[in-house]
């Protein structure tokens, strides 16, 4: 992949936390458009490495270059927020606020403090919130708190925020970890359809092989903070997946 194709480029992507290594020296080329998965035991360094590319925690070593502009030169608020959205497992979501507060949040980087205080907005935003939940199939839930909504609608919710703030990453982590296998599917499939407009990549952490062979064309592999493997969705099998997760060793204890 050339330079100019690609939307991230990190080169000796290293983090540790006191004698821990969550990354050692990874290299990273990411193409715009790309369905990215990220795979690997519970402490493997996914979640620290989707932080780092949202730019919510620096590196201890390396380079990190996001649309052509190192991401230490980037402004935490709307210069970040248009390149680069999270969708974390917490959601973060205020539950005690209504859907559109919610969903609004995600033009939180353009708006700047005194308008986020002020939490105003107008009938042309309300528009838009109207127009993403219509999309995600919640649109008669706009005025409603977000406490009272099930687990799988504030996916939802969360989904939505994502779209007002339209990044042209867009970075999961575990995002269908804590749903039944049918609300699973429907929320990576709604994820990966809002990636798929306007040709945007996304990079999310998963556990489920047979949702990623269906709406991923990468694989990355992550143990100990270090790359397993990174191919083609196709080339993922059962065996790749056990020795990622030394099943065999397990089993044999």
């Amino acid at each position: 992949m050339t330079a100019a194709a690609s939307i991230i480029e990190g080169r000796g992507l290293a983090k540790s936390y006191g004698a821990i290594t969550a990354l050692s020296s990874l290299d990273l080329t990411v193409g715009r458009g790309e369905r990215v998965a990220l795979v690997g035991p519970s402490g493997s360094g996914k979640t620290t490495l989707l932080y780092i590319l949202a730019g919510l925690i620096p590196l201890d070593h390396g380079q990190l270059v996001l649309r052509s502009k190192p991401v230490a030169d980037l402004r935490p608020g709307k210069e970040l927020s248009e390149i680069v959205g999270l969708v974390q497992q917490q959601l973060d979501l205020v539950p005690q606020l209504p859907v559109i507060q919610n969903v609004l949040a995600g033009r939180l980087g353009q708006w700047g403090l005194l308008r986020s205080l002020a939490s105003m907005f107008s009938a042309h935003e309300r528009g838009e919130v109207v127009e993403a939940l219509s999309r995600l199939g919640i649109a008669d839930k706009i005025d409603e708190r977000t406490s009272q909504l099930s687990g799988g609608e504030q996916q939802r919710v969360a989904i939505a925020r994502l779209m007002l703030q339209a990044p042209r990453i867009i970075l999961a982590d575990e995002p269908v970890s804590s749903l039944d296998p049918a609300r699973a599917e429907e929320i990576l499939r709604l994820l990966t359809e809002v990636a798929a407009d306007s040709d945007r990549t996304i990079i999310a952490s998963l556990h489920a092989p047979e949702l990623i062979r269906k709406y991923f064309s990468r694989v990355i592999g992550l143990r100990e903070g270090k790359f397993q493997f990174d191919i083609p969705v196709q080339e993922l099998t059962t065996q790749r997946l056990d020795a990622l997760y030394d099943l065999d060793r397990r089993h044999q204890s």
